[in-house]
């Protein structure tokens, strides 16, 4: 079983995004997975048909004092998503909880074969210390070419573009400079794509919603390589 986190490398990636619709592509070629949202925004579980005012989620749990275990839910045969949860202005920021000692529990029970984190920019959790590895998501804009100056690579660490606009010069050339000199760039380029954009709005992950967009066809891909590559990250 792999472990990845996802994150972006600054807010407003899509990271939530390309997470749910990984673990959609990954069922669809038979992977068993469970996603897991690290974020307080808990919006992971909106892609998932999720009602918005459900409250249920992991760190929801621990903070009342029952079992996290409780808090997963089954979309689909081969997919299981454990959301968040609703935490109060009173509860604000992460519980105490021993996320190693779980992800060996989950491990040790031989029920997935992959485990994908969606770990939020500013990651209050220790997402990177408890995965396999981290995949981290750009655009590839000014912002997010200097920030790769100021901002280390996590070990096992790749970077993923998101978004990409092939009718921009500028993107265009920033890509073509990171192709040249990241040599830890996973060799898929996700498009920006307006599909993406309508599954979060019919809570859905965008291989269900529109499974012959542009942008289903990528996570696909991209899906076929984390199962050719990353499987066996540890």
């Amino acid at each position: 079983m792999a472990v990845i986190a996802l994150q972006g490398f600054r807010g407003g990636t899509g990271t939530t995004s390309v997470t749910a619709a990984l673990a959609w592509g990954l069922a669809q070629l038979n992977e068993k997975v469970l996603v897991i949202d690290f974020s307080p925004e808990n919006l992971l579980r909106l892609h998932f048909g999720m009602p918005f005012t459900q409250t249920r989620g992991w760190c929801s749990a621990v903070n009342a004092g029952e079992p996290w275990q409780k808090s997963a839910m089954r979309y689909h045969a081969h997919l299981d998503f454990l959301p968040y949860g609703f935490v109060g202005t009173e509860s604000a920021g992460s519980p105490e909880f021993d996320w190693p000692k779980a992800i060996t529990q989950l491990k040790n029970s031989g029920v997935y074969d992959w485990i994908l984190i969606d770990s939020p920019a500013a990651d209050p959790l220790p997402a990177q210390a408890i995965a396999d590895s981290t995949v981290v998501l750009l655009h590839t804009d000014t912002q997010s070419h200097i920030r790769l100056h100021q901002r280390a690579l996590p070990a096992n660490g790749r970077y993923l573009v998101n978004q990409f606009v092939p009718s921009s010069q500028l993107q265009q050339d920033i890509l073509l400079l990171w192709q040249e000199t990241l040599p830890t760039m996973v060799p898929v380029i996700l498009h920006r794509d307006e599909a993406m954009a309508e599954s979060l709005a019919a809570k859905q992950p965008v291989g269900e919603w529109k499974s012959n967009s542009k942008i289903s066809r990528e996570i696909n891909t991209l899906a076929n390589w984390f199962l050719l590559n990353l499987r066996g990250a540890r």
